[in-house]
């Protein structure tokens, strides 16, 4: 079945186990040593590797490690806003692409969910907490081997922050919390939810950070190459186009893999989008040796 925008669908190796159940605080507020902060960096970084919203498509970003470790090259900062961050949690930890890829095709979105009885919408990414709390080895966001700036959006005000100190996990459920589809997740307070209303390409983050040199990693659709019968979604293309536009500008290099139109949870489509990630790269090797070079 197709979708325009799924449930997050990556994993990690491992036993894969049903986190399903219920959220039973879905509107606890964090408030501990370990709730997620966003907090200067100590270092500036030179590089950063940012990677943009997109649902299922962020499979592609999945492609696009494979190349750049292919390629050998490293970044001093990962950015991510919604799968992206995920995407950027993962690699901040440690992961290979090799193992994303193996255990993204296996990993199925339910895994991830919670029932969220009492919270303001009806599912929690709760469970997406505890797994990727899990798979960073219950480390916090500036334990992690590289640094990282998770995009979440502080509702009350729309500000998108990047939190790079705290609980790995509840980030990334912030982060990914889907406006009108998911709880929020609240932290000191206030209520966090999913970048891609505010800024889908969290460039301006990696900039504010000190970043003087950008990879940026578009999944979004390529509204241009709209097939027959998508017309009832060009006001979406057009306005998430609006969000991003000002990020591809302060990129350096700027990947923009082609994953088709339509899409969906289905193998096929994951490998379809980690392919085209994978492709996009190759093709801009020069470019990015260069972009990385001393």
């Amino acid at each position: 079945m197709n979708t325009r925008r799924g449930l997050l669908g990556a994993g990690a190796l491992g036993a894969l186990w049903a986190l399903g159940g219920c959220a039973l605080q879905p509107d606890a507020d964090h408030r501990g040593d370990d709730a997620p902060a966003a907090l200067p960096l100590s270092n500036k970084p030179r590089v950063a590797w940012v990677f943009s919203s997109g649902g299922p498509r962020g499979y592609a970003h999945l492609g696009v490690l494979q190349a750049l470790d292919e390629l050998g090259l490293q970044p001093d900062l990962l950015v991510g806003a919604s799968v992206g961050a995920l995407v950027a949690v993962l690699r901040a930890a440690g992961m290979p692409a090799a193992d994303m890829v193996r255990a993204g095709l296996a990993m199925q979105p339910w895994q991830l969910l919670r029932w969220a009885p009492g919270g303001s919408q009806r599912w929690t990414a709760g469970g997406l907490a505890d797994w990727v709390q899990q798979a960073v080895g219950q480390r916090p966001l500036q334990a992690l081997p590289l640094p990282v700036l998770v995009a979440a959006q502080r509702l009350h005000d729309g500000t998108v922050l990047g939190f790079n100190h705290g609980h790995a996990g509840l980030a990334v459920q912030a982060a990914c919390a889907i406006e009108g589809q998911f709880t929020p997740v609240r932290i000191r307070g206030d209520l966090y939810a999913d970048a891609d209303l505010r800024m889908p390409l969290p460039v301006r983050l990696a900039r504010a950070a000190g970043a003087t040199r950008v990879l940026a990693v578009d999944a979004s659709a390529h509204e241009d190459r709209a097939p027959e019968g998508a017309s009832r979604y060009r006001a979406g293309d057009l306005r998430k186009r609006a969000l991003t536009d000002p990020d591809t500008r302060l990129a350096d290099v700027l990947l923009h893999p082609d994953v088709g139109y339509w899409v969906s949870l289905s193998d096929d489509f994951k490998r379809r989008a980690i392919a085209a990630g994978h492709a996009a790269t190759l093709a801009a090797a020069p470019a990015l040796r260069t972009l990385h070079a001393t």
